[in-house]
């Protein structure tokens, strides 16, 4: 029987543009076609940070300025980012498959994710979304508008939205019969759509799920055997940036915690990364989780890279 994986996308990673986005995506499609050559079952999530802020922001310009452009809230912004974030990965990874000759199915599943409505990242806005801005820039836009920001990781400044825990995934259901008929499934797209659950049925609310931890439900709903995290490096970092930084080959649960009190990870960049990675380990004691870059993900399967978080 194949081992079902499930990888994690970041949305920084596809580009900021649908144009660069398209020349992206060939690349982003080799290295997980990969995967389905060595046989595994794919399942694939994605973020979505600056597209979704593109959009919204566009959308409110348009809006401003008169241009018959109606309010979008964020809910219907996160729809339209696995629409069209969904099509570009399938029609990449379809062109990647048929070059090599393998014959699969590939699919975009527009996915809402229950969350509590008084979930306390509501009150705490952490997940960055849209454009990097100079401190000066992220001043004067909250000064004006109200928004949120927060540095990101040494790379500027970003608006930051609630980013309440995923609770339950919708559409599992479909999800689960699609992998078991043999398509790879693009799903939770962001983190999937924030919906909560109300006595007339499913209501869209202001926020943006992280990518992680929505890919690492759907690996413990779907009894994953593995979860991958891609990002920007081939493995986790202590003390990250600085003279006696050290790679993590892997860690524990109790590594995991002791760093994570220790305040070694970055909000909004490795920490909900690592978090996901607990929670899926809990969940799925007999699974493991990675985290390590796209190009290197093969390698890290087969132990030459990455770092493994066990239970």
């Amino acid at each position: 029987m194949a081992e079902r994986i499930v990888v994690a996308l970041g949305g920084n990673a596809l580009g900021r543009t649908p144009t660069e986005q398209l020349s992206l995506v060939r690349e982003t499609a080799r290295p997980l076609v990969d995967l389905v050559e060595k046989g595994y079952e794919l399942v694939i999530g994605h973020g979505n940070g600056p597209q979704v802020g593109m959009i919204n922001l566009a959308m409110e310009y348009s809006a401003q300025k008169g241009g018959g452009t109606p309010f979008m809230p964020f809910a219907e912004c996160g729809a339209m980012t696995q629409g069209y974030i969904g099509y570009h990965l399938q029609q990449a990874l379809q062109e990647e498959l048929r070059r090599r000759g393998i014959r699969k199915e590939v699919v975009t599943l527009v996915t809402q994710v229950v969350v509590d409505e008084n979930d306390p990242g509501f009150q705490h806005p952490t997940k960055p979304v849209g454009c990097f801005y100079t401190r000066d820039q992220a001043e004067k836009m909250a000064a004006n508008k109200g928004l949120t920001f927060m540095e990101d990781a040494g790379r500027g400044y970003r608006r930051v939205v609630p980013s309440p825990i995923p609770r339950r995934i919708v559409e599992i259901n479909v999800v689960d019969q699609l992998v078991k008929s043999g398509v790879i499934v693009i799903t939770v797209g962001g983190g999937g759509i924030p919906v909560v659950e109300t006595p007339y049925g499913l209501r869209g609310v202001e926020a943006v799920i992280d990518k992680d931890r929505a890919s690492s439900l759907l690996a413990r709903d779907l009894h994953a055997d593995r979860l991958i995290i891609l990002t920007a490096v081939d493995r986790v970092c202590v003390n990250f940036g600085k003279p006696d930084q050290r790679e993590l080959a892997e860690m524990s649960i109790a590594d995991c915690q002791r760093y994570i009190a220790e305040g070694q990870f970055a909000p909004g960049s490795m920490l909900p990364k690592v978090e996901a990675c607990l929670d899926y380990v809990r969940g799925n004691p007999e699974g493991e989780a990675l985290i390590t870059s796209l190009v290197r993900a093969a390698d890290a399967l087969e132990g030459r890279t990455g770092t493994l978080i066990r239970g």
